[in-house]
């Protein structure tokens, strides 16, 4: 397709640059409120692109990186030196793939799980989940599947289930139930029997070919270095991104806002040739948008207890696009609620910052444990959204750990830097050696209670 055709699918062929029409400039202030509106909306889709090139720059899979197409299994959990994605899990082994469906559809063979709990939701780039097959969705029964690329026109051999992406890039970010390390072996079986291959190999002996690493590329967390990134190049890279992975079809109004400040979907944009209060508006808008996207995280959802939950904007967003940055920010890959929530918490019942210097409990009455059909857990993380490094090695406690539960059924857990003590430490999870924290509980496959309010998590209490 060529540039006017394109133009012309979005409804944007009579678009004029830089202003509503041509000739009149936009005025500085307006162009500042679109550019941060712009940043804003764009941020996923960025975030996503730095991630892909970070996770696929190997040869061979290797951890969760993987060169484009193939699949990365994590064999072991995350400890506190990855870094790729902001508030991992320790309740279920991942499984990574970087698709690019450009050219072909790719072909994914999931075995039997044999009841396993687990779940593939595919991400487009732009961070919202199209597809989410698993035990929920589609039972535990062996399957085979197509990631089909938004213009792709075809027919899959019969047995092949078409997932149509939006976009030609995106993400998987699977999660097989993993009851511990004395589980990993089991684990590792299915994931081995997990295969991914381009359609034209459908059939064949496939080998995947090796990766292209570039010796060059930042290997820091994506997050930091969209941080980094300058107004000319955090837009200019936005533009280039747009040309295969166009905007959801609910986004015209933000994309007759983009046409205001030169930004137009399928074509390159030129910070250099745009006019001087465009590009101080350009310029301003990491400054500005950056806070709004993180503090976003924190303030989505609704409270009790000191608990954040977010029951609408997750896993997919609609025109909700500040949600959507603050979620691809802190939790880039969470789950449709269906399949899991993430109640999240940074301060105790007195709305004080949790503090790695204090000792708290979280205490759950009898009928107050996490109601689940798969599986519950309580995640640590440190001021950097990441696991903290603690002298038992635990970055998460949940149902399947052999807690002690009092006479009457209730749970008493505690948070602190040091240990309770010997007789309580099966309860134990650690807190950072040093700044704030917050942690998540993790619900998969909630019950209808947990995902209608009719239960909330206990307050988070400071004891000294």
């Amino acid at each position: 397709m060529n540039k006017r055709a394109t133009l012309t699918a979005l409804g944007l062929a009579l678009a004029l640059p830089f202003g509503a029409q041509a000739g009149q400039p936009l005025p500085a202030d307006e162009a500042r409120e679109i550019a941060h509106e712009a940043y804003i909306y764009a941020y996923p889709l960025v975030l996503m692109k730095v991630t892909k090139n970070v996770g696929s720059n190997v040869e061979r899979p290797a951890g969760l990186n993987a060169p484009v197409n193939q699949l990365a299994h994590a064999r072991a959990f995350p400890d506190p030196n990855f870094t790729i994605v902001v508030r991992p899990n320790a309740d279920t082994l991942y499984t990574a793939l970087q698709f690019d469906v450009t050219k072909e559809p790719l072909v994914v063979e999931v075995p039997d799980s044999a009841g396993r709990y687990y779940l593939m939701p595919w991400l487009d780039a732009w961070t919202d989940i199209f597809a989410a097959p698993g035990t929920r969705t589609t039972g535990s029964a062996a399957q085979t599947f197509a990631i089909v690329g938004p213009n792709w026109h075809g027919s899959l051999p019969s047995g092949i289930t078409e997932y149509r992406s939006p976009t030609a890039n995106g993400l998987l970010i699977g999660r097989v139930q993993t009851n511990g390390p004395a589980d990993y072996q089991a684990v590792h079986a299915f994931q081995d029997s997990i295969h991914a291959y381009p359609l034209s190999a459908h059939g064949t002996r496939y080998v995947p070919p090796k990766g292209t690493v570039n010796p060059n590329q930042d290997k820091t967390a994506p997050p930091d270095q969209v941080d980094r990134m300058s107004g000319a190049e955090f837009f200019e890279l936005f533009a280039r991104l747009m040309k295969d992975n166009p905007p959801h079809a609910n986004d015209y109004p933000m994309l007759d806002r983009l046409k205001r400040i030169g930004i137009v979907p399928g074509t390159d944009f030129s910070y250099a040739a745009a006019p001087q209060a465009i590009k101080d508006a350009l310029d301003a808008a990491p400054a500005s948008a950056l806070g709004q996207i993180k503090s976003a995280f924190r303030s989505s959802g609704t409270q009790a207890n000191g608990w954040r939950t977010n029951l609408t904007a997750v896993g997919t967003y609609g025109a909700d696009y500040l949600h959507r940055a603050g979620v691809a920010y802190a939790a880039l890959g969470a789950n449709v609620i269906e399949d899991a929530i993430y109640p999240t918490v940074f301060s105790d019942a007195e709305g004080k910052p949790l503090s790695s210097d204090k000792r708290y409990v979280l205490h759950f009455d009898k009928d107050q444990i996490p109601p689940v059909r798969a599986f519950w857990s309580l995640t640590m993380y440190n001021q950097h959204q990441l696991f903290a490094a603690n002298p038992i090695k635990r970055y998460a406690i949940g149902d399947r750990d052999k807690l002690q539960f009092g006479s009457d059924g209730s749970l008493t857990l505690y948070i602190q830097r040091e240990s309770p003590g010997k007789d309580k430490e099966a309860n134990w999870l650690p807190a950072p050696a040093q700044g704030d924290f917050s942690m998540n509980l993790r619900l998969y496959w909630p019950k209808a209670e947990a995902l209608d309010g009719r239960w909330t998590a206990p307050a988070v209490k400071r004891i000294d």
